[in-house]
């Protein structure tokens, strides 16, 4: 067949390609736009990603974007203050983070409309909206496929263990999370990396061999056999357990005390302590879980005397710890929850589910700090202008990590789906 380009340099051949790929449900503009991005060089800088994940939905206006001049109603019970280095305001119960603004930035304008926490954490944690009977893998897993391992350290660890409704979906082990457990707990141990007592190194090998030998009599040679897919991630949990080098990246006792209390002797504060080491040592992607953010009831005082100033304390410390390390440029550190919350306060002093509008925190990977992009309108109830969506946050930490977000899987019934769909790279970052 013979291949001519048109003028606006779309060549026959794909166009005929754009019927093939509607299977995949893109449309012309979709398709143009992922060429734009295949023909674009890959450049991005960044090595790693810290994903905070604030489960419950934190509320916008009483964080990264206070309304000082709203009603009280609107506003709640904190001030505004505003950041050094930077052209935004943010909760008076945040003034570490303020006092570091120049090394983050804000979106102030995210919007989706699942106000449920399940499918707005499917959504959030995965840039597609959830259908029934499918499950969509999370971000962190699909960096894992990208990346792979990388000095004996497993490509995706959670803190203290995977989202609910943000796994491996159709990726199956391929992108399954290695699960920390809390740092913050007393006498800290990772399980699964230490041998258990009745087990040394000796009988350890002599079980390898053992099971090696039995695998031999049931392979069936073919580029699909099972037997060697579970080799493979039998060998990478070998490398796990008998890897020094494994053990050491989870040791906290490793790190100062002044250090340990300056993120804060709590589950978010060592948990993102516990993601600077791993990315340290070749960890492509860690996730933080911290929950109790569904406040309904009593915000103000929940908010005030815990979440910020944990929140504070570990952020801040993270930046500047990465930042002081030479690893802020290459670690791309994300802050974000499922939704935010009611620009009204309700009766029983508390907000409730509210996706029209939430701010996401971005950092580092080479973005740019200091700005907020977009903004709600006066009592933070929508977009007032330059709305987002979670698949342009998707777009821009795929570029960064240069992982084209528009790279094509197939499901296990081979259905053809892409990376991240309809998104675009967040311009006033990048």
């Amino acid at each position: 067949m013979s291949t001519y380009r048109t003028c606006d340099g779309i060549t026959r051949r794909d166009v005929l390609k754009v019927g093939s790929l509607s299977l995949a449900g893109l449309t012309l503009p979709d398709f143009l736009r992922m060429q734009a991005a295949a023909a674009a060089p890959k450049t991005g800088k960044a090595k790693s990603v810290i994903l905070m994940w604030m489960g419950g939905g934190p509320s916008h206006i009483d964080t990264w974007d206070p309304k000082p001049d709203a009603p009280v109603e609107w506003r709640g019970e904190f001030k505004a203050l505003s950041v050094k280095g930077g052209d935004f305001q943010v909760s008076e119960h945040l003034p570490k983070m303020a006092a570091v603004g120049s090394k983050f930035s804000v979106l102030n304008s995210v919007t989706h409309p699942e106000g449920a926490h399940e499918r707005g954490t499917t959504y959030m944690l995965t840039g597609y909206r959830q259908i029934p009977g499918f499950e969509y893998p999370g971000y962190g897993s699909v960096v894992a496929k990208e990346k792979g391992w990388q000095k004996n350290m497993p490509p995706y660890v959670a803190i203290p263990g995977v989202v609910a409704d943000a796994g491996a979906g159709y990726l199956g082990a391929d992108g399954s999370p290695f699960s920390a457990g809390d740092p913050g707990a007393g006498n800290y141990q990772v399980r699964d990396i230490v041998l258990p007592d009745n087990v040394n190194a000796d009988r350890l090998s002599r079980r390898r061999e053992f099971l090696a030998s039995a695998d031999t009599l049931v392979r069936t040679g073919k580029a699909d056999d099972p037997v060697t897919g579970a080799d493979n991630f039998y060998n990478k949990a070998y490398d796990l357990i008998t890897s020094p080098t494994t053990r050491k990246a989870f040791d906290l006792k490793q790190e100062p005390d002044a250090l340990r209390d300056s993120y804060g002797r709590n589950s978010l504060g060592q948990g993102l302590l516990l993601a600077r080491r791993l990315v340290e040592s070749g960890v492509r992607f860690v996730t933080v879980n911290r929950g109790g953010w569904d406040n309904h009831g009593g915000i103000f005082n929940a908010l005030r005397r815990q979440r910020l100033p944990e929140l504070d304390s570990g952020f801040s410390t993270l930046l500047t710890d990465l930042s002081d390390r030479g690893m802020l440029d290459e670690t791309i550190v994300i802050w974000m929850g499922e939704f935010g919350r009611t620009p009204k306060v309700n009766q029983t002093g508390g907000r409730d589910h509210w996706p029209k509008v939430m701010s996401v925190v971005m950092a580092g990977g080479g973005l740019k700090g200091g700005i907020a992009v977009g903004k709600s309108n006066a009592k933070g109830e929508e977009p007032a202008d330059r709305p987002l969506r979670p698949e342009d946050v998707a777009f821009t930490m795929f570029e960064s990590l240069g992982i084209d977000p528009g790279k094509i899987y197939h499901t296990p019934t081979g259905r053809p789906i892409r990376i991240a769909q309809n998104g675009q790279a967040i311009k006033e970052l990048v």
